[in-house]
Parts: structure tokens; C-alpha cells; sequence
């Protein structure tokens, strides 16, 4: 009788510790796994998936810290933040879930349809200060960032400023929400959201990385066949000693109808 309570009681701790799944991290991500983790219950009645965001940073803090199962980041882990994990006894492993377009997005009064790199890394270092001087109108330019712990505020440096520092005092938002609601409320605001943000509360930009020789608008389709250049994988890292814990949830999101949930948002599948 008491193995049989044993048993049950090990049993129960089993399933509870499958079911039971943290995600943290990207805001880029947030719209995702928040999908993914609704529909990911409905067909595992007894799982809990709870999702928070806060930056791809403090996805990585919090698997440190032992306080997510799975971190969400818009960016590739650190050499440091792999040895830090390393160091606490973690062997981390790495899920690309989705690709993602970084739209640059502006006023929909603002009459500046296309810019190149350079024009936008002159923007963000704060070399361009006034509209008018990539043909816009006499309008000071108000650029918004994402916080330096942002997954998103990285890869933008590294992509489009070619590791550049941003401007001085520059307008940094805590989420990508802000960042939609800041430019639609500002006529010379320009910033830069993950695609699946994109709305009609702003206008994106055609972006050339051929020095102006062709500019290219950020639509999935664009994404997909390559010819969009600002586009980055979306990835899921956890311990491999809780592989056990996140499979059933990185296998539904990379199942057929995990992909679809990636599509519906606005990103790029991986398959």
C-alpha cells in the first residue's frame, strides 16, 4: 500500500513539473508565445504556461536566476551570458522559433517613404537632425529606441548602425507598444518595431542597404524571398536539465500548427 501512495505521489510531481512551463524575455516575442501558450493549454487541458516580457536581457537574467523555464530572446545569447550560465552549472540550449523583419516606422503625415542605412544610421547616432535634409519637411526629427536590456535595441545597432552608438539622450521606451504609440503621436517621431507591431497607427519605411540603388518595404513576402535586409531569427534558450519541462511547448510551437500561430502573427516561419 505505501509503495502504491509512493508511486502515486511521484507521479503526480512528474506530470506537475511537465505541465508547469515559464516563459520570459522578449517583447518582441511576448505576441507569440502568448498565442502559442493559449492555444499549447487547450490541447494539454492540465498545462500551465505563464508569459511575462521585460527584454531578451532579463529573459537571460531570469533563467540565471532559475525563475523562467524558457527565455525568449530577439537576439543571439552573449559569449558572456553563455559563460555565466556555465559557471551556475547550466548547459544551455538554443530553439530558432520564427524569423522576424525590423520595420522602421514613422508618422503616417510623413512624406519620407524610403531611407537608406546610412540615412537611418545618420538618424539614430543624431548626424541627421531635421526631416528636410532626407526630403522630408522642415519637421525635427524625434527618433525612439528600445531600452539597452532589449534584444531589439541590439540587433538595430548591430544591423542598421554597424555597432555605432545611439545618440545622445535619445528616447528609449520600456516596449515595443510604447514605441507604435510614441510615433503615431509625434509627427517627426521615426523608431523600430518588430513586424508583427506593424499597424495603421504608423507608416513603415522602404529601406535600401544598397546604398539607394533599390528600396524594399518590410512585408513577410519581402522577408521570405530575402529581399527585406533587416530581418533576425527569434529564439528559445533553456538549461538542458529541463528539456523534459519545455519539449511538449518548443515541439508545439515548431509542430504545423505552432508555425500557423507564427504566420498569424505577422512572423516568418522556420519551415
Amino acid at each position: 500500500m505505501k509503495k502504491t501512495i509512493l508511486t502515486t505521489v511521484i507521479l503526480v510531481a512528474a506530470l506537475f513539473s511537465v505541465q508547469a512551463q515559464r516563459i520570459k524575455g522578449s517583447d518582441t516575442m511576448l505576441p507569440l508565445s502568448q498565442m502559442a501558450a493559449e492555444e499549447f493549454m487547450k490541447v494539454n487541458n492540465s498545462s500551465n504556461v505563464t508569459v511575462t516580457g521585460g527584454g531578451s536581457g532579463v529573459g537571460i537574467t531570469a533563467l540565471l536566476d532559475g525563475t523562467t523555464d524558457l527565455a525568449q530572446l530577439s537576439r543571439k545569447i552573449k559569449f558572456d551570458e553563455k559563460n555565466k550560465l556555465k559557471e551556475k552549472g547550466k548547459t544551455v540550449k538554443e530553439i530558432i522559433a520564427a524569423y522576424d523583419a525590423l520595420a522602421i516606422v514613422v508618422h503616417p503625415s510623413n512624406k519620407v517613404t524610403n531611407l537608406t542605412r546610412e540615412q537611418l544610421e545618420g538618424i539614430f547616432t543624431g548626424k541627421i537632425k531635421n526631416w528636410k535634409e532626407v526630403g522630408g519637411a522642415n519637421i525635427a526629427i524625434v527618433p525612439y529606441s528600445r531600452e539597452t536590456s532589449s534584444g531589439t535595441y541590439e540587433f538595430f545597432k548591430e544591423s542598421v548602425l554597424k555597432k555605432k552608438n545611439y545618440m545622445s539622450g535619445i528616447m528609449s521606451m520600456p516596449a515595443t507598444g510604447a514605441i507604435i504609440q510614441s510615433v503615431s503621436q509625434t509627427k517627426g517621431a521615426i523608431g523600430y518595431v518588430g513586424m508583427a507591431y506593424l499597424n495603421k497607427q504608423v507608416k513603415p519605411i522602404h529601406v535600401s542597404y544598397d546604398q539607394g540603388k533599390t528600396f524594399v518595404e518590410p512585408t513577410v513576402e519581402n522577408a521570405k524571398n530575402e529581399t527585406y535586409p533587416i530581418v533576425r531569427p527569434l529564439y528559445y534558450y533553456y538549461d538542458a536539465i529541463n528539456e523534459s519541462t519545455v519539449k511538449p511547448f518548443i515541439d508545439y510551437i515548431l509542430s504545423n500548427e505552432g508555425q500557423k500561430i507564427v504566420s498569424k502573427i505577422g512572423f516568418i516561419t522556420v519551415k
